[in-house]
């Protein structure tokens, strides 16, 4: 597989240091430790106690936010604190420096004078400014420190939102900037998109015009809170959390003072004035309600209620249900035939949407050429920074070019001399040439759409192989095959696990395929077995089709484990249960490393019963260092309570510590990029003369002194309140199967009897009331039941 030229290898930045532990500066450092990078953390020095008290006390106010910023605890040990005064020189030593103090031009030029005087020849520099322009912070420092230096502005919070807004200053070098580009790709994982030196650059710019858009609807047309949020939420391809609750994650004075300072940055601005604090933001702060952070913005939890602040009352009142006409309808339509819908609905759901939509396309506009040339980086800006499905210009081409144009003439709205110069017929993206291609104001023209050819492998050839009604089995390249789930939420039926099979000895048998990978792009990998499959023939009481089910399930996997070729499982999302068992069958499996594992059959009140229990077995007693009883039964308690308490890796390196994912399976940062790691693993493997490993012939488990210890434990949870007295039975059930069953003492056991105990497990569980209670709430509700 050749390499793409225009994104070469990147020599990546081993140490980093992070100057301001705010919210931001400590988020910022714990994704760069998440990344692999040693990473010095400073700020001013405490007045009292230790010196670096305060910068110890950020770093523990950021390990308790949630979502959480680290993939796991041990990414913290990558992490060093130390203050300005004392640590300073620690500078010298690191390959980038981000910038993530006050916003203040004054203060932060002041840090960049005595960075100069020590930083390396070969330190990149950068500012986590939103707001204050690069070429002001970069004044009155020498030539070769101008080249070194460029903005980097992430996104809150910078684990999970893929937007990296990467600004060049007056004397930049481009060759740092590529450099900054390309390890931000592929080693942060980030969607990078260069922006011109203007005040919030992009993302912000549009996306907070378009928030306080949705706000004046409240404001100036009598929409509700919650018919706000429902307008500017999943209806519209934006999250869930849409706007009034954005701002209460965000911070109610992080909102004010962004609002503020856009204010003042765009004296030129025609639309300005909406960039003005509104009297109940102020009146909010002022009573302390700063929104999640506090318990209390626009929003407030009253017991298991949801309440919205009514500023006539002054206090928290109960939510309204939304009077917009035709929703039901309309969330059922594709999101493009949806914005059409709206877009030409003659009722309250209509104008509001109107009313929002066609000055934020205009806006974003207008603000070409100053704070980009095309609109695909306002696009992809506003994708990647606020979490929309499809950016400004391509929900205009959604709803037809010149229909909005045209209605936007007629509400007076202002549009740049560019766009009145398309044709009618024009749209801002078009295929061309095979390929994608967004329309360039500048000349007037089309151009290719640069996908980087590691992000672009999965689409390179989509004629199958073989399609079934549950999965897509094709070409990932010339020599390498992709199995695709697309079943629903790609459960794991028993269909798909005949398919899966059948690649497998297809990939073997076929002279030209080296290997075979298995993912796809759904919005989950697997969320695990065809739980519907299950209840059904529970119902229609086949018991012996499902035990049939059972174990073809664990025979396809021992398949893939013992395949005769590479085969590369590569999970993303949720791949729990069945699909975690499937990742841990896997010898040479590739995670995008926002992967969330877990064995959660309890959960329906089942244990895992493909192979996950054998697997789990044989880990505790190939990591017993000795292989003393003692030790294994260590090892085996933190797989036990993990199953036991359903619990769900919160990433891809964390799923490797609890067992889930081999220990040497490498993580891709940059989801998009995991099919091209997986095919070039495969070509590895392949060069390297690929055999699978024989494993050993039988398990060492511990028999019923070891279920007693785990019973013990399963005990405690119990008496702590944590599970219930069903889960309580279950771990039970789940600690005999993990020591081999009724065993006097430890003793080898072959891999089969651990497979055999697991099923016949599984099927006594499904007799029971309980566990069929909990599958049918589960398929009702969609959330476990714990009776």
């Amino acid at each position: 597989m050749q390499s793409d030229p225009a994104h070469p290898p990147v020599v990546p930045f081993l140490r980093a240091a992070v100057l301001g532990a705010g919210t931001m500066g400590a988020q910022i450092a714990a994704h760069l430790a998440n990344a692999g990078v040693h990473v010095d953390l400073l700020d001013m020095k405490a007045r009292e106690g230790h010196p670096d008290a305060l910068v110890s006390a950020a770093l523990g106010r950021m390990k308790k936010l949630k979502p959480a910023p680290l993939f796991s605890d041990a990414a913290t040990s990558r992490i060093r604190v130390g203050n300005f005064d004392d640590h300073f020189h620690r500078l010298s030593e690191v390959d980038w420096v981000i910038e993530a103090v006050v916003e203040r031009a004054d203060i932060k030029q002041s840090l960049f004078q005595r960075l100069e005087a020590i930083m390396a020849p070969h330190t990149l520099v950068s500012s986590n400014t939103s707001g204050i322009p690069i070429a002001t912070l970069a004044e009155g420092r020498t030539a070769s420190f101008r080249s070194r230096f460029m903005g980097t502005h992430f996104f809150n919070p910078p684990r999970y939102l893929e937007l990296f807004e990467l600004i060049s200053g007056p004397d930049t070098a481009p060759e740092h900037v590529q450099r900054m580009a390309e390890f931000a790709r592929v080693h942060l994982g980030k969607g990078v998109v260069v922006a011109k030196d203007s005040p919030y650059f992009i993302g912000n710019r549009i996306g907070i015009y378009a928030m306080l858009l949705s706000m004046r609807e409240r404001d100036e047309h009598g929409l509700s809170m919650e018919e706000v949020d429902v307008m500017s939420g999943e209806l519209v391809g934006h999250p869930k959390s849409a706007t009034y609750r954005t701002a209460d994650v965000v911070g109610l004075d992080v909102m004010k003072a962004v609002i503020s300072n856009l204010y003042e940055a765009v004296p030129a601005d025609e639309e300005r004035d909406t960039f003005q604090v509104s009297p109940e933001l102020e009146d909010l702060i002022a009573r302390g309600h700063l929104g999640a952070k506090t318990k209390a913005g626009y929003y407030r939890k009253v017991d298991a209620d949801i309440r919205s602040w009514d500023p006539a009352k002054a206090d928290y009142v109960e939510s309204r249900s939304p009077d917009l006409p035709k929703l039901k309808k309309l969330m059922k339509q594709p999101l493009a035939e949806r914005l059409g819908m709206l877009f030409g609905m003659d009722n309250r759901t209509g104008e509001s949407f109107r009313r929002v939509t066609l000055p934020l396309l205009a806006y974003a506009a207008r603000r070409i050429p100053e704070v980009t040339d095309e609109p695909l980086s306002v696009d992809r800006a506003i994708r990647w920074g606020f979490g929309w499905d499809m950016g400004p210009f391509e929900m205009w081409d959604a709803m037809g070019f010149d229909a909005v144009r045209r209605r936007m003439q007629q509400l007076g709205l202002a549009l740049p001399d560019w766009v009145l110069d398309m044709d009618a017929t024009d749209t801002f993206y078009r295929n061309e040439g095979g390929g994608s291609a967004v329309f360039r104001p500048a000349d007037r023209s089309w151009v290719a759409i640069h996908t980087p050819a590691d992000e672009s492998l999965f689409v390179a050839h989509p004629d199958p192989l073989r399609k079934t009604d549950d999965t897509l089995l094709r070409r990932l390249t010339d020599d390498v095959a992709i199995l695709e789930f697309r079943s629903k939420a790609n459960t794991l039926g028993s269909d798909v696990i005949a398919d899966l099979v059948h690649a497998v000895r297809f990939v073997e048998e076929a002279r030209d395929f080296r290997g075979l990978v298995i993912g796809n792009t759904g919005t989950h990998f697997s969320v695990g077995a065809n739980l519907l499959e299950v209840g059904t023939a529970l119902l229609l009481r086949r018991h012996g089709k499902i035990e049939e089910a059972v174990r073809a399930f664990q025979e396809a996997l021992e398949t893939v484990h013992n395949s005769r070729k590479p085969v590369v499982v590569a999970p993303h999302s949720l791949a729990l249960g069945g699909a975690t068992e499937l990742t841990m069958a896997n010898r040479t499996p590739v995670a995008a490393a926002e992967s969330y594992l877990g064995l959660v059959e309890l959960g329906v009140g089942l244990i895992p019963a493909g192979g996950g229990c054998l697997r789990l077995a044989e880990q505790a007693a190939l990591r017993a260092p000795s292989g003393h009883p003692s030790e294994i039964l260590a090892q085996l308690q933190g797989a036990f309570k993990q199953v036991a308490m359903t619990e769900v890796s919160a990433s891809a390196s964390h799923a490797r510590e609890m067992g889930y994912l081999h220990t040497g399976a490498p993580v891709v940062m940059r989801a998009s990029r995991r099919f091209h790691v997986a095919a070039e693993r495969v070509r590895m493997l392949s060069e390297a003369g690929y055999l699978p490993a024989a494993d050993a012939p039988t398990v060492h488990v511990l028999g019923r002194p070891g279920a007693a210890a785990l019973e013990s434990m399963a005990y405690q949870f119990h008496q702590g309140r944590f599970i219930s007295d069903y889960d309580q039975h279950l771990a039970r059930v789940l600690a005999s199967v993990l020591t081999g069953g009724d065993l006097a003492g430890d003793a080898h056991v072959p891999r089969q009897h651990l497979l055999d105990l697991e099923r016949e497990a599984f099927m006594r569980l499904l007799g029971e009331k309980k566990t069929r209670a909990r599958i049918r709430h589960m398929l009702e509700k969609r959330k476990p039941l714990r009776n």
